[in-house]
């Protein structure tokens, strides 16, 4: 399968974005090389503003633009878009439910050698509690530029979360993306594994080696966070022994927290989350780190394995 980044999904579609909606603007935190949404600026170098490293001020920018009838992308890594402008996210962009669409890359460990100051692992979970804020963590390149085109066409204030790393492409082009519906990968009949981000091809990978243990696994993509697709869990949920939750986040706030809401509501069962423990990350190979962290596919097979038992 080709590798490609979802930051470079990202970047092709705002550039098609703009090029057919002379509404949207653009900006970034002096990172458009990275976010990738200098592609836009190529196509409308008028509607690209690099807003220099000040996220906060760039997300009033966003707030205002967007209240004058503009749909404003705004972009920087998702340490500072999410960690250093919580308050103007929260008061000028959710509070008046403003078109603003936050596209935050290099979120997680994959950030890798950037090291523990700019792995963020709390960027959904301060995004989850946002009222009305939409939170979208695609896995591949297909779903991250379909995502990206969804959150165009929707009022209201979006979070979409990119990764720095390029990743297995498991979408093909007839891949149909609706925010709110999760992507059902597989079905089986032992537990249910629910991923999101670049822990979806960590999980495909773990669901061919249990399956080679003669466990059979329920694979499901959940690409919105919020709002979380829970009849669709609690569907699978109710013929499962055991579900497991994957993120490239913390297990405190994100997908594990979402997951647990639904089922504690709706559908009690044994739940066990795959993500970063209650710790910081640090610098090293995005692979090895995974691994370490415990976020990799070996690290789902054992919590599977471990808990069935």
């Amino acid at each position: 399968m080709a590798k490609i980044a979802t930051r470079e999904a990202y970047g092709k579609a705002l550039a098609e974005l703009v090029s057919e909606n002379e509404n949207i603007v653009v900006l970034d935190a002096d990172l458009s090389g990275s976010t990738k949404s200098g592609m836009a600026k190529k196509v409308a170098p008028e509607r690209h503003c690099n807003m220099g490293i000040a996220e906060g001020n760039m997300m009033s920018v966003a707030a205002g633009l967007a209240a004058c009838g503009n749909t404003v992308f705004a972009s920087s890594f998702a340490m500072f878009a999410v960690g250093r402008a919580y308050e103007q996210i929260r008061n000028s962009i959710g509070y008046p439910q403003l078109n603003v669409k936050i596209c935050a890359s290099h979120a997680g460990i994959s950030v890798g050698e950037d090291g523990a100051s700019h792995q963020t692992f709390e960027d959904l979970a301060l995004m989850r509690g946002i009222p009305g804020m939409k939170v979208i963590c695609p896995c591949d390149a297909v779903e991250a530029e379909a995502a990206v085109k969804a959150v165009a066409a929707i009022e209201g204030p979006c979070f979409v979360r990119l990764g720095r790393s390029a990743v297995e492409v498991i979408h093909d082009e007839n891949y149909h993306f609706e925010i709110g519906k999760a992507d059902v990968l597989q079905e089986g009949r032992d537990v249910v594994i629910l991923a999101t981000g670049l822990e979806v091809q960590e999980a495909m990978k773990a669901c061919e080696s249990l399956k080679a243990q003669g466990i059979t696994p329920t694979l499901i993509n959940i690409h919105t966070i919020k709002p979380i697709d829970a009849e669709t869990i609690v569907r699978y949920a109710e013929k499962a022994k055991l579900i497991v939750t994957c993120e490239e986040h913390s297990i405190i706030g994100g997908l594990g927290s979402a997951v647990a809401e639904v089922l504690s509501e709706q559908c009690p069962r044994k739940l066990v989350r795959v993500g970063q423990r209650d710790v910081y990350g640090e610098s090293g190979k995005p692979a090895e780190l995974l691994h370490k962290y415990k976020m990799d596919s070996d690290a789902i097979v054992e919590a599977v394995v471990n808990n069935l038992k």
